[in-house]
C-alpha cells in the first residue's frame, strides 16, 4: 500500500441557465479540443465565431465569467450585434454600465451599449468592454467522435482591447470563461441546446496532443474505447458567498480561505502554513523510501534526485497525495504523474508552490494536478465528479478521437 499525504478540501459551484439563444439543431453534447501551450503552460481551446466563421483560439479560464475576445484587431463579422442598454441580454450579463463610443462605429465601439469588465487573471488586469452577440459554432458529439457543427446565432460575449491579451499564449484572441455566470460558455450552450447543465474537462499533459472539453452529459469515450465518465467519484458542490472567480470553492463566511480549481494557475498553490506542513510530510515520506532530496529549483521548494525514483504506470514512484473532499471516503488521489515535475534530466520537484501567508484562497488546485484527470461539473445536481488519474485505466486525456464520425 503506497503511503499517502492528505489535504482536506471542500468544493462549491453555482451556474444558471438562459433561454434566449437560438440553435441550429439540438445535439446531445458538444466537444472542443484543448491544448497545452509549451511556453506559458496555459490551456488553449478553439471555437468558431463570426460570419463568415473563423477559428478563434482562446485561453481556458475555468472560473471566467464569459467569453471575451480582442475586437480591435481585425474583428470582421456581418452578424455582430452590440448589446443595447437595458436589454434582456444586458440583464443576463449582470451589467449595469451603459455607454457611448465617440468614433466610427465598429465591433467594440458603438453607442447606447451595455458594458462589462473583461479581465486577464494572468496579468491581473481588467478593463471595460462592450457586450455583444455573434454567431458561435462548435462540434456536436456522441461522446465517441465529433459530429456536425452546432451553431448559436446570438452568442453573448464581450469585446476587449488588444492590450488585455498581454501575458496570454501566442496566437490567442481572448479567453473562454467556464465560470458560474449566466453568460459563461457552459450555461449558454446548455440553454441553447436544451441538454443537461454539465460540462467536463480532460487536460492533456502533452504539448503535442490535444485534451478535450465536453459540454453536456457523457459518455466521454477515450481510446481504446474507455468511457471515462464511468470512473467518476462525486462530491457535493457548495457556494462561496463572496468569491466569483473560481470553479469550485468553499471558505469562510467572508469568502476567504477554502479551495478552488484553476486552469490559469499552472501548479497548485498552498497557503504558507499548509504548504510547510504538507511539504514536510512529503519530504519525510520520501526519505523513508530512500528518495534523495536535492537543492530547490524555483518556484518549487521540495526537489529530489530522479535517479532515486523509479517509474510506474501512474508516474514517478513517490508518496501518493489524497485530497479529502466531502468526507474521508471521497478522496481524489494524486499520484506521481500529477505531483512530480521534471525540471531537468536529474531533478524532479514536488509541483506545489507557496502562496504566502494571507491568500484569498487557501488551496488553489492548479492545471498540472488536473492533467489526465476527468472532471465533470454537474450544474443541475450541484456536484463535482472526478476520476483521479486515468493512467491507471491505461488511457489519457489526449485519447479522444477527434476524427469525425461517419
Amino acid at each position: 500500500m503506497a503511503s499517502t499525504i492528505q489535504l482536506l478540501c471542500f468544493s462549491s459551484l453555482l451556474f444558471f441557465s438562459l433561454s434566449h439563444a437560438q440553435p441550429s439543431f439540438r445535439p446531445h453534447a458538444l466537444v472542443i479540443p484543448v491544448s497545452k501551450d509549451a511556453s506559458t503552460l496555459q490551456y488553449v481551446t478553439r471555437i468558431n465565431q463570426r460570419t463568415p466563421l473563423v477559428p478563434v483560439s482562446l485561453v481556458v479560464h475555468l472560473g471566467g465569467r464569459f467569453l471575451w475576445v480582442d475586437c480591435d484587431n481585425n474583428y470582421v463579422s456581418s452578424s455582430y450585434r452590440p448589446v443595447r442598454c437595458r436589454s434582456a441580454q444586458c440583464s443576463l450579463a449582470g451589467a449595469n454600465g451603459c455607454g457611448d463610443c465617440f468614433s466610427t462605429p465598429r465591433p467594440g465601439c458603438n453607442n447606447n451599449t451595455c458594458g462589462v469588465s473583461p479581465d486577464n487573471p494572468i496579468t491581473r488586469t481588467a478593463t471595460g468592454g462592450e457586450l455583444a452577440e455573434d454567431v458561435a459554432s462548435v462540434n456536436s458529439t456522441n461522446g465517441f467522435n465529433p459530429g456536425q457543427l452546432a451553431t448559436v446565432s446570438r452568442f453573448i460575449f464581450s469585446c476587449a482591447p488588444t492590450f488585455l491579451l498581454e501575458g496570454l499564449a501566442s496566437g490567442v484572441a481572448g479567453m473562454a470563461g467556464l465560470g458560474r455566470t449566466r453568460i459563461a460558455l457552459p450555461s449558454q450552450f446548455a440553454s441553447a441546446f436544451s441538454f443537461h447543465r454539465k460540462f467536463a474537462i480532460c487536460l492533456s499533459s502533452s504539448t503535442r496532443f490535444d485534451g478535450v472539453i465536453f459540454f453536456g452529459d457523457g459518455p466521454y469515450v477515450l481510446l481504446p474505447n474507455i468511457d471515462a465518465s464511468q470512473s467518476l467519484i462525486y462530491t457535493p458542490l457548495f457556494i462561496n458567498p463572496v468569491s466569483t472567480a473560481s470553479a469550485f470553492t468553499q471558505g469562510e463566511p467572508e469568502g476567504n480561505g477554502g479551495t478552488k480549481i484553476s486552469t490559469v494557475n499552472p501548479y497548485t498553490v498552498l497557503e504558507s502554513s499548509i504548504y510547510s506542513a504538507f511539504t514536510e510530510a512529503f519530504i519525510s515520506e520520501a526519505a523513508a523510501r530512500n528518495i534523495t532530496r536535492v537543492a530547490s529549483v524555483a518556484p518549487f521548494g521540495a526537489c529530489f534526485s530522479s535517479r532515486s525514483i523509479f517509474g510506474t504506470r501512474v508516474g514517478p514512484a513517490v508518496p501518493y497525495i489524497d485530497l479529502v473532499l466531502q468526507n474521508e471516503s471521497v478522496v481524489w488521489t494524486i499520484t506521481g504523474s500529477n505531483s512530480m515535475v521534471e525540471v531537468n534530466d536529474d531533478v524532479l520537484c514536488l509541483g506545489f508552490v507557496n502562496g504566502g501567508s494571507n491568500p484569498r484562497t487557501s488551496i488553489v488546485i492548479g492545471g498540472y494536478q488536473l492533467e489526465n484527470n476527468l472532471l465533470q461539473f454537474d450544474l443541475a445536481a450541484s456536484r463535482l465528479g472526478f476520476s483521479s488519474t486515468l493512467l491507471g485505466r491505461q488511457t489519457t486525456c489526449s485519447n479522444f478521437n477527434f476524427t469525425s464520425s461517419p
